[in-house]
């Protein structure tokens, strides 16, 4: 009954207590000065003794403690933003950073490298590792036992003046890295006890302790610059006469044959041809153009990867008649002006060369802003543009005048290098393609594209031949296919025109059209130069070639059925 509390005592314990006051019995009051007084209710107490396993409240709880404010810890997992806990960032917790920098972290890293000791970031003052050597270096970490400005000056060795750039020998002359060191003309043995070895029976002692460095001088000319010949432009003759009887150089268009070269090309019925009957060699490389001359053909320009173009007499002796030296790398392309006069050239030495046909004189060099390399060079068809247009490497088409020398316009929206370039709708417009799989159709002068082509199935279309009837162009895919699309205003892809059965992947092989447009022809990998139908797409001939790729086609413009051909040998073959 003591737990109910003194308010609550029942009937019978008041009339007992009564009972003893009547009979006047005297007890002592003891009086406690530090009584144990409880902080809580003890009903409050009482009503928080409640099983752990419960799940429901059992009493009414007081406004009061609903609204107590929160004692003790805070919990780490609960979010301030209610009541949902936060995720853990390790299995047995939340485990925060300890601040550190890079820099310390780094040192004492290498000064555990290094010396085998380092701090205990746990305790301060501490070390771990070899404490021997912790002991002797004083705890001192890498970059406390680096040397003083002035100790590393006394360590360092004085070095020669780099001299000046400008003067090539003599007194001050530039040295730049090669700057010696002071006692650098004395060269010692690698091995210091070279002379207590024991040498063999075979051998003879001779005494090298000390060996003189090289004392001549090096001469002015073996210390000179190179020439830069970039700007240094030859031409060579090699033909019989400069002049005929009626003093005409070559350049005239002979009429003492059995056809006339004057006609319109494309007036003749063409025919594939079957046999070798003439091979020109000269190039030491592989050729990268064939360019007959417009029109006529009676002449026949190489470019070739041995820095060298050269001209051919197509008829009469059919000899070498000269030979253009100019680049110094490779020359990627060259092209004909409408009228033949001039022609372009392009090299990996990143400038373009304007050559005079006749006499072998370079009239012009040009260069593109970004001194890339030209992939392709053409010509504007028209004779009174004096334009051209060069696809460089840096997926750029610049357009130049030839008078002028300056560019006069860029087309820049291919995404890789330039492949092609060609000239359609009555050269209002050209088609380029590049290595980004994409073709796009440009107006002329505007830097637009006025058609932009990539379907996902294209490959990579590396060279290009317009039909002569004007309305299509032939590409090469890098699929082992040649593709039509149309040069008109959709410039979409003819499907049902599509040559296969030769093997051009890896290799940038020509493509070409005869002049009547009944015939395309190709180059193969395997040395073979295969022929196809323009109407019905079958392949009409395939003919063994060379050993190695056939990768430059050019038909004659005149000719019934005359065709070039060159390789990777430098070899060029005449075939009828």
């Amino acid at each position: 009954m003591a737990l109910l509390g003194d308010q609550y005592a029942s009937s019978n314990e008041e009339s007992s207590e009564l009972d003893k006051d009547k009979a006047g019995t005297t007890t002592a009051t003891t009086v406690v000065a530090a009584p144990d007084v409880s902080l809580d209710d003890p009903m409050r107490l009482q009503l928080m003794l409640s099983k752990p396993t419960d799940t429901a409240l059992t009493y009414n709880v007081p406004y009061a403690d609903l609204a107590r404010p929160s004692q003790g810890p805070s919990n780490p997992y609960k979010s301030t933003n209610g009541n949902v806990l936060k995720r853990k960032n390790a299995l047995t917790g939340d485990a925060q950073e300890t601040s550190i920098s890079d820099a310390t972290f780094t040192a004492q890293h290498r000064t555990f490298q290094s010396l085998g000791y380092t701090k205990d970031p746990s305790v301060n003052g501490a070390y771990v590792g070899d404490l021997a050597k912790a002991q002797a270096f004083g705890g001192k970490d890498i970059i406390q036992m680096r040397p003083s400005k002035e100790e590393s000056a006394a360590f360092r060795r004085k070095r020669q003046k780099k001299g000046d750039a400008s003067i090539v020998d003599g007194e001050g002359a530039y040295k730049g890295p090669w700057a010696r060191y002071q006692d650098e003309d004395l060269v010692y043995e690698d091995d210091p006890g070279f002379g207590e070895e024991e040498l063999a029976s075979d051998e003879e002692y001779i005494e090298e302790a000390i060996v003189p460095a090289r004392s001549t001088a090096v001469t002015k000319l073996a210390s000179d610059y190179q020439d830069d010949l970039t700007n240094t432009e030859t031409t060579e003759f090699h033909g019989t006469a400069q002049y005929d009887y009626q003093g005409r150089t070559y350049m005239h268009v002979p009429q003492d044959l059995d056809i006339d070269l004057r006609n319109e090309p494309g007036t003749q019925k063409n025919y594939i041809p079957k046999k070798l009957i003439h091979t020109w060699k000269s190039h030491t490389k592989a050729i990268n153009a064939l360019r007959f001359f417009p029109n006529s053909g009676h002449l026949l320009l190489s470019a070739s990867a041995d820095t060298k173009v050269k001209l051919w007499d197509v008829y009469h002796n059919r000899e070498l008649l000269r030979t253009y030296s100019g680049h110094t790398k490779s020359v990627t392309d060259s092209t004909f002006s409408p009228t033949g006069t001039h022609f372009l050239s392009g090299s990996y030495d990143r400038f373009l060369k304007l050559w005079d046909t006749e006499t072998g004189a370079c009239t012009s060099r040009f260069q593109t802003p970004s001194k890339a390399i030209p992939h392709v060079i053409r010509f504007h068809p028209s004779t009174d543009t004096h334009a051209f247009l060069v696809g460089t490497s840096d997926k750029k088409i610049v357009q130049f005048d030839t008078r002028s020398g300056e560019m006069t316009q860029e087309y820049d929206h291919h995404l890789q290098a330039v492949n092609t370039i060609t000239f359609c709708d009555d050269n209002r417009r050209f088609i380029t393609t590049s290595d980004d799989k994409s073709l796009r159709a440009w107006d002329y002068d505007i830097p637009v594209p006025i058609k932009y082509i990539a379907e996902p199935y294209m490959y990579s279309l590396v060279r290009a031949a317009p039909h002569p009837n004007g309305k299509s162009v032939a590409f090469q895919s890098g699929d082992n296919q040649i593709v039509v699309y149309a040069s008109t205003d959709r410039f979409r892809q003819n499907r049902k025109k599509s040559f296969r059965g030769h093997n051009n992947a890896g290799y940038a092989i020509d493509v070409g059209v005869s002049p009547d447009g009944q015939f395309v022809v190709s180059g193969d990998s395997g040395g073979y130069v295969c022929f196809w139908d323009w109407k019905t797409c079958k392949m009409w001939h395939k003919i063994k070639a060379d050993d190695g790729p056939v990768v430059r086609v050019a038909w004659h413009p005149q000719e019934s059925s005359k065709l070039v051909t060159a390789g990777l040998e430098g070899v060029i073959k005449y075939w009828d």
